[in-house]
């Protein structure tokens, strides 16, 4: 439990819940996908959206684990709409086998949770023979919103309600490699080091907020984006540095957010009232927060918006 924070602007703090900050609010109308929704901070932003009425789309790895989380939810919100499908961001495929399930349907999209992640893994290899942390916190990301993209906008066209794209960043995008984003050097397992890499991936997402924004603006589209820090929180991410796991069990009670809290900001981004409009921002502890100078680089953010349509190209 985080036991220390001053509210912000917005009224909330670093203590504040994902209950907390979407009290009062009615989401009955909107569609959303949360990715990594079977466990940690997704389970959570999936439950508490669910819980204000929102249509969710749990969007995971592990299927059984979603299905035991979705009963979960149907337990808490009986009328909730809670559908589980199948998503792995590592691989190109998956995720174009879900984008293209998912159209098929018909359903319409409001909001779009890129949650899912991995931190600092040892040096690995996706499906597609990219780096893992970047292939799974950026480029399947970057390709899941893409190919939803058309879904969103006439989702908003038709409902005359703000879509809106929430991706959760970290602040170790601050702790990435010197360059920000090594485009030449993304599979160079030599130099490799699992939390630069890891900030890289997670720059990546500040970036990509920032440039589907532009994209938005140039077009007059009624969606937004933004990314987000969602706190130091102790989830499954830790589990390879089994030391620092250990160390954060031990002391993370008083310092380190619990889930509930964790969730909030990624919860306040894609409900609250207050960020209609709002887009390109980086949040933290419910309330725009301060992103490194290389997440405002329009030319970095570019030059990754390009190199990342690259890789996603069918081969």
């Amino acid at each position: 439990m985080w036991i220390f924070g001053r509210k912000g602007p917005s009224g909330f703090s670093a203590c504040s819940t994902a209950e907390d900050v979407t009290q009062g609010i009615d989401g009955s109308s909107l569609s959303a996908i949360v990715t990594g929704a079977s466990s940690g901070i997704g389970a959570e932003t999936a439950r508490v959206l669910a819980l204000r009425g929102v249509d969710i789309i749990m969007a995971v790895r592990n299927v059984e684990s979603g299905k035991k989380v979705k009963e979960t939810i149907l337990k808490e919100s009986p009328k909730a709409k809670v559908e589980v499908m199948e998503l792995d961001l590592s691989s190109l495929a998956s995720v174009r086998k879900f984008t293209s399930e998912y159209n098929s349907l018909g359903l319409p999209l409001n909001l779009l949770i890129n949650n899912a992640g991995v931190m600092a893994t040892p040096f690995m290899l996706s499906q597609d023979n990219i780096e893992m942390q970047f292939a799974t916190n950026h480029l399947g990301h970057f390709l899941l919103t893409n190919l939803l993209l058309e879904n969103m906008k006439k989702t908003a066209r038709e409902s005359g309600k703000e879509g809106r794209i929430v991706i959760v960043s970290s602040e170790a995008h601050w702790y990435a490699y010197r360059e920000g984003i090594r485009f030449d050097k993304i599979n160079d397992s030599s130099s490799y080091k699992s939390m630069l890499a890891y900030g890289q991936s997670k720059l990546a997402n500040v970036l990509h907020a920032n440039e589907l924004t532009r994209l938005f603006q140039e077009e007059g589209v009624k969606i937004t984006a933004n990314s987000l820090h969602p706190g130091a929180i102790a989830t499954n991410l830790l589990r390879h540095h089994g030391l620092i796991e250990g160390l954060v069990n031990w002391v993370g009670k008083y310092f380190i957010k619990n889930i509930p809290q964790g969730a909030a900001t990624t919860c306040y981004v894609a409900l609250h009232p207050e960020v209609e409009g709002v887009s390109g921002k980086y949040f933290s502890d419910s309330n725009i927060g301060q992103p490194s100078k290389l997440s405002s680089d329009t030319q970095l953010a570019k030059k990754l918006w390009d190199f990342s349509l690259k890789m996603t190209k069918p081969k």
